[in-house]
């Protein structure tokens, strides 16, 4: 969205001209729906966090949200992002809930807003503010009193914030739900009889703030009425609320899975999020809400874990950078527009249910005149063929038929019409602007951050601390620092044999430094944070120091007491290497320092007067702050920073954390070419990226940067060649499509009209941009092609005529329809199901 636009937006907004919420509407619900002003709804809904994209991105975002067929907008709210220090709210910029949720509501769309306070949602600390911890006598989730008293008022200040504006839809507002704690049920057997009455209060908290809609607790079997339990997982079709009273609420439907720095990435087939979606309104669902419908990114130190990426694409359907993924997208809109061809019949009637063969089901919704049928094949391995009705029809395994007529087929969850897109990266250099080339030969200038302790206000301590206890999170880092002189006659030091020192830590990470230099360094994981180093050090007769810089990477955010999980270092010894000698010296004098000397000179906004130039660039070297002036990269379309063949850091534009970044955090796992749609998903059935950087692009929003003049600030801690960094524009490659004989035509075209019906499948094309014409075909292939979007390949027949048709009916048009028969293209193998598989470029 250009700039004029969103301003223009903006300005609506608050004059109220897009105010599409007026009259005050009443929400209730029984056992079958939400009714909503008096009218019995299913709905579908999508997660956006508001700060994890930029408020210039959310209109964009909002608009494709309600163009996929989205009825609701759900979001988190972010305790410690709104009041870091007690008493003081912050709802700026990215965090502008209120600008967030009226531009929901001006697209015409509804809100569920999950106070929590409790978010989880891979974000630092499960989203509490870490200063909750030192509030004295406190214990997390539980019959607290403290921490009662602390939730209750976050809570009501949210729900005020909300009906100041007049948000809530009982005021004429877009919010239509709200939620109170957050997937307790998962954790609440650790805390005993506290439990069940610290979910009692919640829920009576919640409701006497009088907001008018319903409240929802999700993965709470035991949620106390009126409160609504809902369902959290990659399938819910089989879950039934705690009451025949409350419909079947699908809060997190997950869309792919988080990405984890040393994890591969996850991904999950449409195929299977589209089963899992006809399943669920099959099977009497209400509303279901994509977890996520944007993913987006962690700016800043925001991210919990340990170890969650600054991306949180999540294999979401609009990408981490407010593009559209194809063909999830596009398929899933087919699967809303169907479902919603059959709302009036799922709202006003128990379903009827029968078997149709092993593994078969068919499920009708008839009312009056209206009559709706879902055929489902629930085998993972094998296709079927069945009678309903008097009709026959093929279901491929793990698929869903939707028919809105209990007679035709409008859509099967296994079959795609949708268009593929396939995205690639332009990378271009780093234009570095005249000033900075001026400034600094290199283009860059860099600070050294001083080894071990360097600030007036660090402390000495006998003994280890522990490091959240320590730094209260305000850095990432915390200097341990030990001297000690060396005699020459310390047992582990017989005959100037080399010391190995032992390092214990909770993690995340440490590098250890001898003397002032780098002597090692280590890392936890995903599944076990903790470091445990052995490292071959040398001693010299006199004073020498150990210093030892730990680092965190997000606080834990989910679990039981999660809030009690530590980091940093627990233990160090020295041990000779010939005689096995040890001395342990945890617990002597230790010197302590939080944070960094460049993080108190304000080093990351880059107007510190300190940069040098000379006499040459550093590189590779560890500790390192570097700068440099740049102009923006050519062109609108969205851009990351390249940190291939960096190290570890964290990198701010015009004084705005893009995120720490760790390209050289290897992934593992187990990749595939493939991954079988059919058969349950787990978030380590499908991985791909194994093996390299888990991640190397580091989304940088276009209204962060100006067209000239930008400064760059890195903090690499491991060591790096600034100049390597380039921007990489993300495009679309391809637009493809395959469709068979066997599809059903377009959602958009159906009708209960048997002759548009008999019209058969057709395969569409579009470009992705408003500009773009088709312009050239890369491939097509009518017959038996093989392969996917980039790597089609003719398979054992193919229509002669298949490209030369093709590229009449797309070339030189923005959009292009053909129809798959052999009508069009002849019949290239007879007796065979036959498929049209095209690849396209857009300019």
């Amino acid at each position: 969205m250009t700039g004029v636009r969103y301003a223009l937006v903006v300005v609506l907004l608050v004059l109220g001209v897009l105010d599409s919420f007026s009259l005050a509407a009443n929400v209730t619900y029984d056992h079958r729906a939400l009714v909503i002003d008096g009218k019995r709804r299913v709905l579908v809904s999508g997660s956006i966090h508001y700060p994890r994209s930029t408020p210039e991105m959310w209109p964009d975002l909002i608009q494709k949200s309600k163009d996929g067929g989205l009825d609701v907008i759900e979001t988190y709210v972010f305790w410690n992002l709104h009041e870091p220090v007690r008493n003081q709210y912050d709802f700026e910029g990215r965090k502008d809930l209120v600008k967030f949720v009226k531009l929901v509501g001006a697209a015409g769309l509804y809100v569920h807003i999950r106070i929590g306070p409790y978010v989880c949602a891979e974000w630092n600390y499960g989203g509490f503010p870490v200063w909750l911890h030192f509030v004295p006598g406190i214990k997390f989730r539980t019959d607290n009193e403290p921490f009662k008293a602390e939730m209750k008022r976050f809570t009501a200040k949210i729900v005020d914030v909300l009906k100041q504006e007049k948000l809530y839809a009982s005021q004429g507002g877009p919010v239509i739900l709200s939620q109170i704690e957050n997937e307790y049920g998962n954790v609440q057997s650790s805390y005993g009889s506290a439990a069940k009455s610290y979910i009692q209060w919640a829920a009576t908290m919640a409701t006497s703030l009088n907001t008018g809609v319903p409240w929802v607790m999700c993965n709470q079997p035991d949620a106390p009425d009126p409160i609504i339990n809902t369902c959290n997982g990659f399938y819910c079709d089989q879950f039934t609320p705690n009451s025949k009273n409350k419909p079947k609420i699908w809060t997190e439907n997950w869309t792919g899975w988080f990405l984890s720095f040393g994890g591969a990435s996850p991904y999950r087939p449409v195929e299977d999020l589209a089963y899992a979606v006809a399943r669920f309104y099959q099977n009497g669902g209400t509303l279901q809400n994509y977890y996520m419908y944007h993913g987006g990114t962690n700016f800043g130190r925001t991210t919990g874990g340990p170890f969650i990426s600054t991306s949180y694409d999540y294999d979401a359907p609009i990408d981490e950078y407010g593009l559209v993924r194809q063909p999830n997208w596009g398929h899933l809109r087919e699967v809303h527009e169907a479902i919603k061809m059959c709302e009036e019949a799922l709202v006003s009637t128990e379903p009827a249910v029968s078997s149709l063969g092993q593994n078969l089901e068919a499920t009708v919704y008839k009312s009056g005149s209206q009559c709706c049928a879902f055929l489902a094949n629930v085998d993972t391995q094998s296709d079927a063929t069945v009678t309903f009705n008097g009709n026959t029809y093929h279901l491929p395994a793990w698929s869903v038929s939707i028919l809105p007529d209990c007679k035709n087929v409008v859509l099967n969850t296994a079959k795609i019409n949708s268009v593929t897109m396939r995205p690639s990266f332009s990378n271009q250099p780093l234009k570095v602007d005249a000033s900075a080339s001026e400034a600094f030969d290199s283009g860059w200038g860099w600070i050294d951050e001083p080894v071990g302790i360097s600030k007036a206000n660090s402390f000495a301590k006998l003994g280890l601390s522990e490091q959240i206890n320590t730094t209260a999170d305000q850095s990432d880092y915390l200097w341990y620092s030990l001297s000690t002189d060396i005699k020459g006659d310390e047992p582990f030091l017989e005959n100037g044999t080399e010391t190995v020192l032992h390092v214990e830590s909770l993690g995340h990470a440490l590098h250890v430094f001898i003397n002032k230099k780098l002597a090692g360094s280590g890392r936890g994981g995903k599944g076990n944070s903790k470091v445990s180093l052995e490292i071959p050090i040398t001693l010299v007769p006199g004073k020498n120091t150990i210093d030892l810089l730990s680092l965190t990477v997000g606080l834990q955010h989910y679990g039981a007491f999660f809030e009690t999980k530590g980091a940093g270092v627990t233990g160090v010894k020295l041990e000779s290497q010939k005689n096995g000698i040890t001395v342990d010296i945890s617990s002597g004098q230790w010197t302590y320092q939080i944070g960094l000397k460049g993080e108190d000179l304000g080093l990351s906004s880059g107007s510190s007067s300190q940069w040098l130039s000379q006499p040459s660039l550093p590189k590779n070297k560890p500790l390192t702050w570097y700068k440099t002036t740049f102009d923006a990269p050519d062109g609108s379309d969205p851009v990351a920073l390249d940190f291939t063949g960096f190290g570890k850091g964290e990198a701010w534009i015009n004084g705005q954390s893009i995120g720490r970044y760790w390209p050289s955090y290897i992934a593992s796992g187990h990749c595939t070419a493939y991954c079988n749609y059919r058969g349950a998903y787990r978030s380590s059935k499908c991985l791909k990226n194994c093996d390299k950087p888990s991640q190397t692009l580091y989304h940088v929003p276009q209204s962060w940067l100006k067209p000239t003049g930008n400064t760059l600030v890195l903090f690499e801690e491991i060591g790096s060649d600034p100049t390597r960094l380039s921007f990489a524009s993300k495009q679309i490659e391809s637009v493809c499509a395959h469709v068979s004989e066997s599809h059903p035509p377009p959602v958009d075209m159906w009708s209960s009209d048997t002759k548009l019906q008999k019209s058969g499948p057709v395969l569409s094309l579009e470009c992705p941009s408003p500009n773009q014409i088709i312009s050239s075909i890369k491939f097509a292939s009518f017959g038996t092609p093989l392969g996917t979007c980039g790597s089609f390949s003719q398979g054992q027949c193919s229509s002669q005529n298949a490209l030369s048709t093709v590229q009449k009916a797309c070339i030189g048009s923005k959009s292009c329809s053909v129809q798959v028969s052999i009508k069009a293209f002849g019949d290239p193998c007879r007796g065979k199901t036959k498929s049209l598989a095209v690849e396209a470029s857009c300019e």
